[in-house]
């Protein structure tokens, strides 16, 4: 599993919006100026956080976006899901039809399996605040 620039991207941002939270709705242009991201991918970006229910956007002269859920509440694994896809080293432990036809013989498949597990628990572990504690720490 390798995560593209739309889960590192979008981690930065949720970060952003958590270290402003309780300010209002923040402009995406103010997200995209802190965190040197393009501001058109941003959005595209805050479309998937918006349709998955972790950011809403609010309109007008002092509009931006908002987490709608707190820091605390809102795991790695969530924005990861939401901006990337499901989470799999490989495809064939992904809980989907088109799973390989050998699945249930494969000798690695127990690794994948383990693998996938570590993966998300380590991921949903892991929320908003600890990354924002974490960077607040650093500065």
């Amino acid at each position: 599993m390798k995560v593209s620039t739309r889960g590192r991207y979008g981690l930065r941002a949720m970060v952003e919006l958590a270290k402003h939270r309780g300010e209002g709705a923040i402009p995406l242009r103010k997200i995209a100026g802190k965190q040197d991201i393009s501001e058109q991918y941003l959005e595209q970006l805050f479309s998937n956080l918006r349709k998955s229910g972790l950011i809403e956007s609010v309109r007008g002269a002092k509009g931006g976006y908002l987490l709608k859920e707190s820091p605390e509440n809102i795991s790695v694994k969530e924005i990861i899901i939401s901006l990337e896809g499901p989470i799999a080293p490989v495809e064939c432990v992904l809980d989907s039809e088109d799973a390989c036809e050998y699945k249930n013989d494969c000798v690695t498949n127990i690794l994948w399996d383990k693998l996938k597990s570590c993966i998300d628990d380590m991921l949903g572990s892991i929320t908003l605040k600890d990354l924002l504690d974490e960077t607040l720490e650093r500065e």
